[in-house]
């Protein structure tokens, strides 16, 4: 039975310092990724809970290409590969390129934004020292 239309893949896993999830969507031949950080780890409940209230909240990443890997039609051959993705537990390759996309350009955006402000901040000071030098020539 193959499904048509995006699917999304949740994986939560240990990183050494928090418990982190990790959402990839597939759409089609694309991926797109998300990360959130839980801290402690979450139980079953919770994981869900989050899925329902927080899922339209996520900002995921650029898509990234991705090429799609043909389904076995042996219900056995998925079930065992369903338990080793289950174990090991990371997210892939391209979902981390994915959110590292995503990462750099909220960073050039933040760039762009504190560059903007520094220029405003720097016509502000001219302009107010502008002022004092007019006023004190009038002699106020």
């Amino acid at each position: 039975m193959h499904r048509e239309g995006p699917s999304s893949i949740f994986t939560i896993y240990f990183n050494g310092q928090f418990w982190v999830g990790t959402i990839e969507r597939i759409e089609g031949s694309e991926l797109s990724a998300a990360h959130v950080v839980f801290g402690a780890e979450p139980s079953n409940e919770q994981a869900l809970q989050f899925v329902i209230e927080k899922w339209g909240e996520l900002r995921f990443s650029p898509k990234v290409k991705t090429e799609q890997k043909k389904e076995s039609g042996n219900p056995k051959r998925r079930q065992r590969e369903a338990a080793l993705a289950a174990a090991k537990a990371t997210p892939s390759t391209k979902a981390q390129q994915a959110i590292a996309k995503m990462r750099e350009q909220n960073k050039a955006a933040a760039q762009k934004e504190s560059a903007a402000a520094r220029r405003e901040a720097s016509a502000w000071k001219r302009s107010v020292r502008a002022n004092k030098r007019k006023n004190k020539h009038r002699g106020h």
